[in-house]
């Protein structure tokens, strides 16, 4: 059996490709090799597009987990004030409360004021009747 150059040239490692051009890979590897160094070039332009999906999402969220802090805190404060409506309400509603009971003392002590005062001018009309018939 003969062995062609090519052959010869196989066994110590040594190829011809496409363009007769001397590989030291042979051209299934070489093959190989290049589609796995196409399907790498596309992996990291995916993970690089994958990557800037993620530090969009994360800007997303974090706008907007400012934004629900921001409407949290509103939120509390309307609370807080609506807090201090309440008591200054309810501190109202006893001071009015108070100066009711004041004014209805004060009207019932006039109301007895004017029974007396009416009784004593009933009793001193009585009184001038009395000296005017005489």
């Amino acid at each position: 059996m003969k062995m062609s150059a090519e052959d010869t040239l196989s066994k110590s490692g040594l190829h011809f490709d496409d363009l007769n051009k001397v590989r030291v890979l042979d051209p299934e590897s070489a093959l190989q090799t290049s589609e796995l160094k196409d399907e790498c070039r596309e992996f990291v332009q995916k993970i690089a597009e994958f990557q800037k999906l993620v530090g969009s999402f994360i800007e997303v969220t974090d706008n907007l987990s400012k934004d629900v802090e921001k409407e949290k805190m509103k939120a509390i404060g309307s609370r807080n004030l609506l807090k201090s409506i309440a008591k200054q309400r309810e501190a109202q509603k006893q001071q009015l409360q108070a100066l009711i009971a004041e004014k209805s003392s004060q009207l019932e002590r006039l109301r007895l004021q004017q029974e007396a005062l009416q009784k004593q001018e009933a009793e001193q009309r009585e009184l001038i009747d009395q000296f005017s018939t005489t």
